[in-house]
């Protein structure tokens, strides 16, 4: 894959020497192939190089790992999807729905029915985010649910969600993808239901399994040299420091996120990618069954559901913590590609087909939902790649 490492380097380099980022890593993985192209700095003052094993947080790539915790506690009877999440999360038990979107939040009608684990796996539960950011009971769900690249002021899990229980639902349950919150509701959930808290679970059960040693919920004492430092863009177009190479990724905050908590590495993520292309086996463990796998991988969403969230999923589906294609809308877009962004700057897929693994780690933040130039331009020359 020379060609492709030469064009990598280049695409990625560009953005570096025009400022768009101090520095990225891409990853392409065809079963044993891998290439990796470290380029860059890790910060903008140039203290260390970008290298393949360098930490990112990774935000909303946290979502794929959470669901494939909770389809774990699904296969061993721990949980089952049909079940009311009331019986593990009893604040939930009793939601009010906005009677309609546009509605002001004390415009209320019960729910329906009751928010089931399948709920919360498609992110059907009624909270999180539409394209409309306006409405009523949207605007409440901002006050609960902030921004999840900076969880420093996030209250611990139980207390966050007394808080959610008290914003009405803005769709009726399995009536609408919304984006966001119902990854966090699962990362309580496989707490609850395991009696363990989600960085033990997902260490414990995941992350040592398949040899993950540089992801959690904060870069470890022995890795900060190899944290990344981590930006946002201001209005000028500069980058403005959002949390530096010691700042607060280096502890594990109060709220563990399941949406977007996840510090890791190029390399980890790609073992979690390798372990759902082999049908939920990995490192020799199987960690989920074939029949999960293809659940966390399937679209979900009906046409009408994936047209009302064009803002974030540009018509494509929805799986399980993850976007699944249904289109060939752009060269990158394959029918059954699986993966998210993370609104840090990070991407990562798979294509079942081809056994391809793409990832890319910047640590610029996304301005909004839509994905940024350097994604797409990765994507391009992956997909000018793919056999």
């Amino acid at each position: 894959m020379d060609t492709l490492h030469d064009t990598l380097h280049a695409t990625l380099r560009r953005y570096v020497d025009d400022g768009t980022v101090p520095g990225a890593v891409g990853l392409v993985a065809r079963g044993d192939d891998v290439e990796v192209v470290a380029v860059g700095s890790v910060d903008t003052d140039g203290s260390a190089p970008m290298a393949r094993d360098s930490l990112f947080r990774v935000a909303s790539l946290t979502k794929p790992v959470t669901a494939a915790a909770v389809l774990m506690l699904v296969e061993e009877g721990t949980l089952a999807l049909d079940a009311p999440v009331a019986r593990w999360l009893p604040e939930l038990a009793a939601p009010h729905v906005v009677r309609t979107p546009r509605s002001p939040v004390d415009d209320l009608v019960p729910a329906a029915r009751p928010i089931t684990v399948a709920d919360l796996l498609s992110s059907r539960t009624g909270w999180g985010f539409p394209d409309d950011f306006s409405l009523p009971a949207v605007r409440a769900l901002f006050e609960v649910q902030k921004d999840g690249r900076d969880l420093r002021d996030w209250p611990d899990p139980d207390t966050w969600l007394r808080l959610l229980a008290q914003v009405p639902l803005l769709h009726q349950p399995g009536d609408a993808w919304l984006y966001g919150t119902s990854s966090d509701l699962q990362g309580i959930l496989v707490a609850r239901a395991s009696g363990r808290t989600l960085p033990d679970f997902l260490a414990e059960r995941i992350f040592a399994p398949l040899g993950m040693t540089d992801t959690g919920f904060a870069a470890s004492t022995r890795q900060p040299h190899r944290l990344t430092a981590s930006y946002t863009r201001a209005p000028d177009g500069t980058l403005a420091l959002a949390d530096a190479r010691d700042g607060a990724w280096t502890h594990v905050p109060r709220f563990h996120s399941g949406g977007g908590g996840l510090v890791s590495a190029a390399d980890d993520l790609l073992a979690f990618s390798r372990m759902l292309l082999a049908g939920g086996e990995g490192n020799g463990r199987r960690l989920l069954d074939p029949a999960s796998v293809r659940r966390m991988t399937t679209d979900h969403l009906t046409p009408e559901q994936r047209a009302a969230a064009t803002l974030f999923l540009e018509g494509e589906g929805w799986g399980h913590g993850g976007q699944v294609d249904v289109s060939t809308r752009a060269p990158w877009n394959v029918p059954g590609r699986y993966g998210w962004v993370g609104g840090t700057g990070t991407t990562t897929h798979l294509v079942p087909d081809t056994g391809t693994t793409t990832i890319l780690l910047t640590q610029v933040a996304m301005d909004d939902p839509t994905p940024t130039p350097i994604m797409r331009s990765f994507w391009e020359c992956t997909a000018a790649a793919r056999p």
